[in-house]
């Protein structure tokens, strides 16, 4: 039984781990461009990138896309040379916005819906950290409704609610068997929770070849309620505790503080450059309430985290072939908040690069169509798990197209 309670106390700080995975797809134009955005005032995008350059847009416009998140990844356990792959699945994080404002008026009015958390991998049950992680399924979507007002015709300034919520299902193997031998055995943890925060920016062309915006992400402190924890167990292992049946829990999104550059050496050419810091340091401890059925042994858990804050660097550019067609290209970088002892086989993590590129077309007037395509490569990192244990080299890689439809008027 001592083994079933280590199991509970690792597989807590997994849950958050999970809930700390960001997702930087918020449109097909930015993604093309490495993710910058912030210092541009390129679409109704604009509604996440940067407020402040929403009321500084000619027209009014809603935009859906969507961008599939193909991963593969690889673990080797240390001293073995098999390779364990992640199980095929698709990831489907989505973006949706909306701009309005009158004719001539100095304020537009924004809406926006999209996942800027998730994570979907599954490693299966016959791999050696099956004890760690067997799947995880990730959803956080952000409903955000925004005001921007166009102080001058080079300053705009934006703000914006943010009412978060997500739903995470987690499922791992119990590292024990009966007498028999049997070793059938696994928990799985199901949550939802919900926060608030808010979303502010600035945007200033102070001439038409270069132009800056600086916006700020709050941090969401995810409250999840009545989690519901299911054990599988034999009947001999069972009998000899009752386990918890719901948890309770608050777990913080990570804030996000933006500065961008736009310039503009030509009508037809545009060139971005990003600088964005996410403030991950709120993930130090994270404490887990459990129900207490009478009988069990189980205790409430405070798991140390020591996640760090990190940062991206994004550039990209744009070039107008013709008054139809545009070409994009772009490039990132990205440093790890996961210190080393600290990395989980459902977010696997470490530094990053990646590479993209896109393509828009004008269809008429109204209709745009924008596609991307991103690479990114995780760097190899050989780790020992201080929880679990788990020691071995992970490698991933990820492969993601995208496609959104702009109706402006």
């Amino acid at each position: 039984m001592k083994k079933v309670f280590l199991f509970v106390l690792v597989l807590c700080p997994l849950l958050a781990s999970a809930q700390g995975f960001q997702v930087n797809l918020h449109g097909q134009k930015q993604i093309g461009m490495g993710g910058t955005g912030t210092g541009l005032k390129m679409d109704v995008a604009s509604v996440y990138f940067n407020p402040g350059a929403m009321s500084m847009l000619e027209k009014n416009g809603v935009s859906a896309g969507i961008s599939p998140i193909f991963l593969k990844s690889t673990f080797v356990e240390n001293g073995s040379n098999t390779q364990y792959n992640n199980l095929s699945q698709v990831a489907t994080p989505f973006q949706g916005y909306a701009v309005w404002g009158p004719e001539g008026s100095r304020f537009k009015f924004g809406f926006g819906a999209y996942t800027p958390y998730g994570g979907l991998i599954n490693w299966g049950s016959n791999w050696p950290g099956k004890n760690a992680l067997q799947s995880l399924d990730l959803k956080v979507i952000y409903f955000q409704p925004t005001v921007s007002f166009k102080i001058t015709d080079k300053l705009g300034i934006g703000a914006g609610l943010v009412y978060g919520t997500g739903s995470v299902t987690l499922k791992e193997s119990l590292p024990y068997s009966d007498a028999n031998g049997s070793s059938d055995a696994n928990a799985q943890l199901k949550g939802s929770g919900h926060g608030l925060g808010f979303n502010a920016g600035v945007y200033f062309q102070p001439t038409e070849k270069f132009s800056i915006g600086i916006t700020y992400h709050s941090r969401v402190n995810a409250k999840v309620t009545n989690g519901t924890a299911t054990f599988t167990a034999p009947n001999s292992i069972a009998a000899l505790s009752k386990f918890p049946s719901s948890f309770s829990s608050t777990i913080p999104l990570a804030s996000v503080m933006s500065i961008g550059f736009g310039f503009h050496p030509t009508d037809k050419l545009t060139l971005a450059l990003d600088f964005n810091y996410t403030d991950w340091k709120p993930y130090d401890t994270l404490a887990f309430i459990y129900d207490k059925p009478q009988g069990t042994r189980v205790q409430d858990t405070k798991a140390p985290r020591k996640y760090e804050a990190s940062y991206n660097i994004r550039v990209g550019g744009q070039y107008k072939i013709t008054d139809a067609f545009a070409a994009r290209l772009g490039a990132n970088y990205g440093k790890t908040p996961v210190k080393d002892g600290y990395v989980t086989p459902d977010v696997p993590d470490n530094d990053r690069v990646g590479i993209s590129a896109g393509l828009g077309y004008k269809i008429t007037d109204h209709f745009n169509i924008d596609a991307s395509f991103l690479f990114e490569s995780i760097f190899k990192r050989k780790q020992q798990n201080l929880s679990s244990g788990l020691y071995g080299t992970y490698k991933t890689n990820a492969f993601i197209p995208g496609l959104s439809v702009t109706y402006n008027f």
